[in-house]
């Protein structure tokens, strides 16, 4: 029987330079289950270098889609999850393939690789807050013949949202869904007007803003292919 699940898949680590370094397996885990969530998408910025330490931390307990926030040729953020690992790395090559430059901590802040134990194992050198060289289309579309989930991120922000660097949303793009930040307060009907299913998630950067938005679910499990199969019912509940 479908149940109902509490899901967060816009979830950042210490790999993103903008996060928290405080963004570590054990403690994502642990705030994840303290809020009642069911499973959370691991979305650091064009990369999944932390995705499997996370899975690995939570075990059995707490369902971990792998995925990246890509930031697309218009500088527009696109969420991309995955159930599987093989596809998800797959898409990541093809996001670096296109970055340019070296990280600078002090400019960008950090950006720590680690492992299930919190325990830093290496630094990433390039530059993960870039554009890469994909466009909104062909990252959407790359996406989708991987078998993932193409959200595009914040639609409602000034800065970095698919609506407000296009200055619209293409309908013939195939998103599975848009999201709207915590923050948001406003109407929903002018995004509805997008033509797609409408959720919102926390884009945690520090601990205690996991699951302080999520969005409501009625599937059989929380994956992929029952979350994308929900969203084209009609969307979650949030």
């Amino acid at each position: 029987m479908p149940g109902v699940f509490r899901v967060d898949l816009h979830v950042h680590t210490c790999l993103s330079p903008c996060a928290d370094n405080g963004m570590v397996p054990t403690r994502i885990v642990a705030r994840a289950l303290e809020t009642g969530l069911a499973a959370i998408g691991i979305c650091d910025h064009n990369s999944a270098g932390n995705v499997a330490a996370v899975r690995e931390a939570a075990g059995k307990n707490l369902r971990v889609l792998g995925g990246l926030e890509i930031t697309t040729s218009e500088e527009a953020h696109i969420l991309a999850l995955f159930d599987g690992q093989e596809a998800l790395e797959r898409m990541e090559r093809l996001v670096q393939d296109g970055l340019e430059g070296l990280n600078d901590p002090e400019a960008w802040g950090d950006q720590i690789l680690v492992d299930s134990r919190d325990q830093p194992v290496g630094i990433e050198e390039r530059l993960l807050a870039g554009a890469s060289a994909l466009s909104a289309e062909a990252t959407v579309r790359e996406i989708q013949a991987l078998g993932g989930l193409a959200i595009a991120s914040h639609v409602d922000r000034p800065a970095f949202s698919l609506a407000q660097q296009l200055g619209f949303i293409p309908p013939e793009l195939p998103l599975d869904a848009v999201e709207l930040s915590f923050h948001f307060r406003g109407e929903k009907a002018p995004f509805r007007a997008f033509g797609f299913p409408l959720v919102s998630f926390s884009d945690a950067h520090f601990p205690e803003e996991i699951g302080r938005s999520r969005t409501l679910f009625q599937v059989e499990e929380p994956s992929v292919a029952a979350l994308r199969l929900a969203l084209r019912a009609g969307g979650g509940e949030w």
